[in-house]
């Protein structure tokens, strides 16, 4: 198996060349980033990332409309938006946490119809907010449509029911094996993202996160799949920062470095 080693554009302040060549320098293999409608604009992107050698996982985070027949318009223009610049995968922000099962699930299946006429995977992901913002929904999602493939950020689940999820072990092996890529932020009981993994006051709570990852990787390799892995620690505000001077208490780009060095020295599978 191969995994496959993702930027994510969330946060950069520099221009898009700059960003890609220290992106490529850094280690990485491809860039996470939505992608604009406007033909010259994504042309520009597209263009950058293959000057510099690297992949696309396009984004959709858009799920903005609170009406549903207008956010599953919207859903399905951005999908095919992204799917015309052929990346390696997309991975899509589905749906609404207030919007029913029934609808979360007609997304999926507008996505799956995409999916297949254009022959890019579409993967859904765990995110608060959205339609998998927490473990039985993602259960139920499953028991629905056996093919729900996702982006696993495990950050938000823990977030969201506050915990370690050691009392939902068996959804969470499920979701272990319908995960194609991952977010490799580390969140916690009480927020989606520690101020610094670096720091020793983590350390039980970064060995939690690789125990799943573990568990995904060897799924990958028993498969042999290509994985994809995504460092996706963001600015502020998931970035604790400082009162009255906001200064962020960690460097985004520090922190998804070391993130990216800590998944090369424990897998050695490329």
């Amino acid at each position: 198996m191969k995994i496959l080693y993702f930027c994510t554009h969330w946060g950069n302040t520099l221009p898009f060349e700059k960003f890609c060549k220290n992106a490529k320098l850094a280690g990485y293999d491809g860039v996470e980033i939505d992608l604009p409608f406007d033909k010259n604009e994504k042309d520009v992107i597209l263009k950058t990332l293959e000057g510099h050698g690297l992949k696309l996982i396009a984004q959709y985070w858009q799920s903005l409309e609170k009406d549903f027949k207008t956010n599953a318009q919207n859903y399905s223009k951005h999908l095919c938006n992204l799917a015309e610049a052929k990346p390696f995968l997309i991975n899509a922000q589905t749906g609404k946490d207030y919007f029913s099962f029934e609808q979360n699930m007609m997304l999926i299946s507008i996505a799956e119809k995409i999916s297949e006429e254009t022959g890019i995977e579409i993967l859904h992901e765990t995110h608060r907010g959205k339609f998998l913002f927490n473990l039985p929904v993602f259960q139920k999602s499953v028991e629905a449509n056996k093919n729900i493939a996702i982006t696993l950020d495990a950050s938000h689940w823990c977030t969201v029911h506050e915990s370690m999820l050691d009392d939902q072990e068996e959804a969470m092996t499920l979701a272990l094996q319908h995960t194609r890529h991952i977010h490799s932020r580390i969140g916690f009981e009480e927020g989606p993202q520690v101020n610094d993994p670096r720091a020793p006051e983590w350390k039980s709570v970064v060995e939690k996160y690789f125990s799943w990852w573990d568990q995904v990787v060897a799924n990958h390799q028993k498969n042999n799949q290509t994985l994809t892995v995504t460092t996706e620690f963001g600015p502020a505000p998931y970035m604790p920062a400082e009162p009255y001077t906001e200064k962020s208490l960690s460097s985004q780009w520090d922190v998804n470095i070391h993130m990216l060095n800590l998944f090369k020295e424990r897998y050695f599978t490329n």
